[in-house]
This record gives C-alpha cells, structure tokens and sequence, in this order.
C-alpha cells in the first residue's frame, strides 16, 4: 500500500476509534448523570477556564451562539486529535493509545471537579478511553495486516491482501455505524431530558396574588422594526456558562438558604408554588452587551419577592451578600440590601411570559432582580442562597476580574433605521428603545451629524423597571449622515458618550448608525 493512502486509512480509523469511545461514554452518562458526559464536562471546563477577554470575544462574534461554537470548537480539537492518534498508532505504536489516554484523563479531571459530582461521574470517561484505544488497537491492527499483505498481483493469481482488506472495512464500517447510532442516540436523549420536560410542561402555574399592572395603551409604538414591548420567550437572550441546560424535574427541585442567618431553610418546588406569587414586567440585561447590542429582553415574570424569603431566614448583622448558586456551580453575589429593598421587585421566579420558565431559561427556577446585570443577579436553574459578606466570598465572575456590584447603566438602542438600504427623501422614523432599570427614562435625544440634540418623543412607560420605546420624526436630507441616541434617567442622570468596554461592569458610550439618504 502506498503511503499516502495508508495514512489517510489510518486517520480515519483514529476518527472512528474516537467516536467509538465517545459514544460508549454518552450511553454511560444516560446512566450515571446527563453532566458526566465528557463532551459536556470538557467543553464546561473550558468556559471555566476561559479568560474573561475569551469570553468578551466570543459573545461579541457569536452572541447567542456562543455556545454553538465552543462545542464546535471542541470537536475539531477532537478530531484533528483523533487524527493523529490514528496515523501514530499506525507508525509508532502506542502513541495512538497514549493520544487517547491523554483525552481520558482531561475528560476524566473535567468530569470529576463539576459542581455537585462523584467519584461514579469518572466511570463514563474511563471506560470510552478504554473503548476508544481497544478499539483503535483492533483497527490498526487489521490496517497493519492489510499493509504487509499488500504484494504485487502475479498474473492468473489471486489479489494479496484481498482477506485482511475486507477484515478492516467490515470492522471500520460496523464500528462506525454502531458509534454514529449509539452517540447520537445517546447524546439526543441526555440532551433532551424527555420526562424532566413533560414534567415541566405539566406545571400549572397559580394565579398571581400580586398581578403586573396593566401595560398602557401607549406603551406600543406603531413603528415598524421597533424591539416588541414584551419579548417573546424564543427570542430572549440567552448567555450563561451551561454548555448543557441542566435537566431539573420540578419534584427534585428544592432550594435552600443557609449561611448568616437564624433560621436556615430548605422550599420545595411545590411549598413555592403555594405562596402568594407576584407577576412583574422586567428588563433583564447582560453585562456583556456592547453599545447597541441585542443582549437584553423584556419579559413578564412570575414569583415569589426574595425579600420575604430572606424576612423568613433573618439574615445576621453583618452580611451584605447573597451568593446564589445553580446547580451546575455558577454563582452570582448579590447586594442582600437590593434583595431586601421594599420596592424592588426581586423575584424567585417559576413563570415567564405567562407559561412556566423554559429549561433554557432557568427551569424549574431562577433569580430575576431589575436594576442589575444578570452576571451578579439572574442566577438560572438556583438551588441555593446562601447570606455572606462581600469580603468572605468571590461569585463565578468577580473571580475573573468583573466588578462585584454591577448596577444597570442608562442606556439607549436605536432599532430604526438600520442603516443596510439607501433611505429615500423624507420623513423618517428614527425609534429605538432605552432603559434604566429601577430608575426609569425622562427622555431620550437623538443627534444628527454632530448637530443639537432634538429631544424624541417616548412612549409611555410600563413601569421604572422596564425599557421603554422612542421615536423621532426626521426630515431626512440627500447625503450620508451619522445618527446619535442618548437618554436620560428619571433622576437627571445622562447617558454617557465615553467609549468604556464591557469589562468591569458594564459599556458606556452613544449608540451610533450611519445611513445613506437618495
């Protein structure tokens, strides 16, 4: 056999010996726990490990597909892996196996140190590496031997090496198929959770005792391609550090509060369902949103206020934080005085937009606190607030250099127009949204190319804790021009035009688009 075609063989037996490994591991994880699969495990220890300025990058490029592209990202490593395990195993035995024993032990390390793990989670790691080397083993073997059997026809005689080629196909063939069939079967159902959903699907959600105040009539602007007033659930941003959404059945839900308080507690999902609720609109926002950016919504939420639960536990003297935690390890600190504040609404919320809170989003339950980023408040799948102090405890993302209190900044977006077709002579809508939670807008300004800035006109508000809409008539002349929005809060703040990144707490500057007028 010549060289080239026998490391292209080779390659594609590591491939197949990684993805038999892989696919023993998934079957294993339906067994032991949807989050020892190693692919997941791995790919969480990345965002673990990731620098913050990563993860800034990744948001930026990929927004909401972030974590699209870090699984996309890990399979290449893997392949481009399994590549060289196979030629190696193929050239210099056992490298290939040692290739694959390095992975297992990566894998085996991720899986292990995931919050709420045990010693049994190593059990699918292990054995897929033990199934991936024996595996690529018997292949290699059955290439090596379809290698030296390999001679020259002699004429009137049979094909060398006709046997031990059909040996390493059937074997190459079937391997793969019984991967492809097992992993993916495996990966879809630990992936979909199926009876934690139906479970899900099943809640019946209470009435609210506390209801949201009816929206007004002018809270809509009647502009086309304006943000909705209320974001539909499907499009609602979604940035967390779950490279898998934890599968949470409400019956197994239960959340406990420890830490400086008197009197500790442990809610049941069910024992939360029987309190008296409170149905809230609020915009929720990420701290990585750029100037302009869509990494905000506006949703009507459902829940049980915060402060009333800690009112039960009596927080000590002293404490002035809550680290909610989820149960994939994430934590958030929060402000205990934001979470004990009469009129703010922070939620423990099981409901949004009027159904119960989908997986992506923080089933069974979550955090919902207006007026903060969501990296030190909206605390998805939570399964613990424990009361601390600033000093005594760092949450996920203060321990990689953010800010640890992260208030909201005002801000303004502008939606149209969006700058992409030429605008023809005339009247055009200049409308957007601006929001600065807890305080609420007085106005938004808009500026044409450096000119006065002419005040626009704002619909009318739903509530201090929610973005409200704007729109400007303008008299659009020929020509390229640059359109500039600002806002100012309910108390005179005014929204900064200063150039500040996201890292520490948050982006500041005006919100710029270019158009062509003809």
């Amino acid at each position: 056999m010549k060289p080239r075609p026998l490391l292209t063989w080779a390659a594609l037996s590591g491939i197949v010996s990684g993805a038999a490994g892989t696919a023993i591991a998934e079957a294993l994880a339906l067994v032991i726990a949807p989050a020892s699969s190693p692919i997941i495990a791995t790919g969480s220890l990345m965002i673990d490990l990731a620098p913050a300025w990563a993860k800034d990058v990744s948001i930026a490029v990929f927004g909401t597909n972030d974590k699209i592209f870090l699984l996309t990202l890990l399979a290449a490593v893997l392949v481009a892996a399994a590549v060289a395990a196979g030629i190696l195993q193929v050239r210099s035995t056992p490298w290939g196996v040692v290739i694959f024993g390095v992975l297992g032990a990566v894998a085996t390390v991720a899986a292990t140190t995931r919050e709420q793990s045990d010693p049994w989670w190593a059990i699918p790691a292990v054995v897929g590496t033990l199934g991936a080397a024996f595996t690529l083993l018997r292949i290699g073997r059955l290439l090596t031997h379809w290698q030296a059997d390999a001679r020259p026809a002699n004429t009137g005689q049979r094909q060398p090496g006709v046997a031990s080629r059909r040996s390493f196909f059937v074997v190459l063939a079937s391997t793969a198929v019984g991967a492809a069939v097992i992993g993916a079967g495996s990966r879809a159902i630990n992936a979909g959770s199926l009876a934690v959903d139906a479970a899900r699907k099943a809640i019946k959600l209470p009435r609210p005792a506390a209801p949201a105040p009816p929206i007004p009539e002018g809270a809509a602007l009647d502009v086309a391609g304006i943000t909705p007033l209320i974001t539909p659930n499907r499009d609602f941003y979604r940035i967390d550090t779950a490279l898998q959404i934890p599968s949470i059945a409400p019956d197994d839900w239960s959340l406990r509060v420890t830490g400086m308080v008197d009197n500790p507690l442990t809610l049941t999902f069910s024992e939360l369902l029987e309190l008296p609720l409170t149905e809230r609109n609020i915009t929720l926002m990420c701290v990585s949103n750029e100037v302009g950016g869509d990494l905000t919504g506006n949703a009507t939420w459902l829940g049980y206020p915060i402060r009333e639960l800690l009112r039960r536990a009596q927080p000590r003297a002293g404490a002035d934080m809550v680290l909610s935690r989820s149960i994939d390890g994430f934590t958030a600190g929060t402000p205990l005085e934001v979470l004990e504040q009469e009129d703010r609404d922070c939620l423990l919320a099981v409901g949004m937009n009027g159904v119960p809170l989908p997986p992506e989003h923080g089933s069974p339950v979550r955090i919902v606190v207006p007026g903060l980023y969501g990296y030190v408040s909206a605390t998805k799948w939570v399964v613990e607030l424990e009361v601390t102090t600033f000093a005594r405890s760092n949450a996920y993302w203060t321990n990689r250099g953010w800010a640890e209190k992260g208030p909201v900044k005002v801000s303004s977006r502008i939606d149209v127009p969006t700058g992409r077709k030429t605008l023809a002579v005339g009247t055009i809508a200049v409308a957007g949204i601006a929001w600065a939670q807890h305080t609420g807008i007085r106005s938004v300004e808009i500026r044409i190319d450096g000119g006065e800035w002419m005040p626009a006109r704002l619909a009318d508000p739903i509530s201090a804790d929610t973005w409200v809409q704007w729109v400007f008539e303008w008299d659009a002349p020929r020509g390229a021009h640059t359109i500039e929005a600002r806002a100012t809060d309910a108390e005179g703040t005014v929204q900064s035009g200063d150039d500040v990144p996201v890292v520490p707490d948050g982006a500041e500057g005006w919100h710029k688009i270019r158009v062509d007028v003809a």
